[in-house]
């Protein structure tokens, strides 16, 4: 085994930063039998594969990227975990396929996707990517190597669907890729003026467009309360796309850490009403890029330096639908109370809760604010979840670095039974992150 070498790891937020050591391998049945956790492309924006000591070893899955099989009549992929979308992308689109489920970025592998069981603009009709799994290897914390699925080990496989890496080290990924008629999205944007029409226009959006989010001020208030943008899309038909390929760009680097004073509520509000009002009244359609679609923010690398040296949360939700929209009005009535800076507010229509024992999504309107790292700010994130425990909602753990165990509990019933099957499958608890040691009470 190569020897694990000292270092210092962070998120995509840049915070926590803490110790530990780094193997990577080619190999991850090479790397995985004395790490306590495992770590593909950092995208995660807290401490979710971070280790809990400095001593603990992070397995790095990145080089062990090799796509195993491909049957191009059913679409059957199989292939290791460090695998990412963004070479998924760039092999497999430009040959009509694409992945069932997308998150908001290419910069993930297949093991973090699963891991996190991402979801994306298509929910409303296609779940989380669990949905799509067939099977997975695993490296368990005994050392044991093992592959599980809806009629093998089925507890496992559920367990480890949305389990944040803590089942096992994922190691090879099985699922079925989507056929795609063209390269290019069909895409419709409107504008919207508040939040019931928001909520409506992504109810209809779901019967009608495999895709679909919003955008939303999340400082406008009064009868202006989440206003937004509506976007919508589905695969472009042959006679609607462009004739070419959609090349792959290379975007814009931020080139410095900006300074934190440019983050502050102000600021923010000037930039989100010059977004809102930036966009015609009529609604606007066109033919665009796939990655100017699903992926807007890849394309300025380095963004998340803008939030300055203290970094950032990303705090996402999902709380209940309900007629009179309460439960969403709630919470952006609260982070406009709390002056939340946040210029990237997004909003989306959950479907079905999926396969994973405690994967994020449920039935209900999602929210997802970007909150700048301030003294402040672990507060901010309690109040939130104040509130979204009393509507019936949770918390994605791949986003904030705050919530606590207590919350968490509050949030989730399904994590004791979830907590059970772990020890099943990890009865020393070697398997272990920062996050676990956080939101799940493992011990220091």
């Amino acid at each position: 085994m190569r020897e694990p070498f000292p270092t210092r790891f962070s998120g995509w937020g840049r915070y926590p930063v803490l110790p530990g050591r780094s193997v990577q391998s080619e190999s991850l049945p090479e790397i995985t039998g004395g790490a306590a956790i495992s770590r593909g492309l950092g995208r995660a924006y807290g401490d979710a594969a971070l280790p809990a000591a400095a001593n603990d070893i992070v397995a790095s899955s990145t080089l062990a990227d090799r796509l195993l099989n491909f049957d191009s009549t059913t679409g059957v992929l199989r292939a290791e975990a460090g695998l990412s979308l963004l070479e998924l992308n760039r092999l497999f689109l430009p040959r009509g396929w694409f992945t069932p489920v997308t998150p908001g970025t290419q910069f993930v592998t297949l093991g973090g996707m699963v891991a996190a069981d991402v979801h994306g603009k298509n929910h409303h009709w296609a779940g989380s990517f669990g949905q799509h799994l067939l099977s997975l290897r695993l490296r368990l914390g005994t050392g044991e190597m093992v592959d599980c699925s809806e009629s093998r080990d089925p507890d496992l496989f559920r367990a480890t669907i949305g389990g944040m890496g803590l089942t096992g080290h994922i190691l090879e990924v099985e699922f079925r890729m989507e056929r795609i008629p063209s390269p290019w999205i069909w895409s419709e944007t409107e504008r919207l003026s508040c939040l019931d029409e928001m909520i409506a226009g992504l109810k209809a959006a779901s019967r009608e467009w495999s895709f679909s989010s919003g955008w939303i001020d999340s400082l406008a208030k009064g009868r202006h309360l989440g206003r937004g943008l509506l976007f919508k899309g589905r695969w472009a038909e042959s006679t609607q796309a462009h004739s070419t390929r959609p090349p792959f760009r290379r975007g814009f680097r931020v080139p410095f850490e900006f300074p934190n004073w440019i983050l502050t509520p102000w600021s923010m509000s000037l930039f989100n009403a010059a977004v809102y009002w930036r966009h015609p009244r009529r609604i606007s359609r066109r033919v665009v890029h796939p990655q100017t679609f699903f992926y807007p923010l890849d394309r300025i690398e380095r963004w998340n330096l803008v939030y300055g040296r203290d970094g950032l949360a990303q705090y996402q939700c999902v709380v209940p639908h309900a007629a009179d929209n309460g439960p969403t009005r709630r919470l952006l009535e609260l982070a406009v109370s709390l002056k939340v800076p946040s210029f990237l507010t997004v909003v989306k229509d959950f479907g079905a809760e999926g396969k994973g024992w405690i994967s994020f999504p449920k039935p209900g309107i999602t929210v997802t604010f970007d909150l700048p790292l301030r003294s402040g700010t672990a507060a901010v994130v309690a109040r939130f979840n104040e509130l979204v425990a009393a509507e019936g909602g949770r918390v994605y753990l791949a986003k904030d670095p705050f919530t606590t165990a207590a919350e968490m509990r509050r949030m989730d019933p399904r994590l004791e039974s979830w907590l059970e099957a772990r020890k099943r499958w990890d009865p020393r608890g070697r398997l272990r992150s920062a996050m676990s040691i956080r939101v799940m009470g493992d011990p220091q």
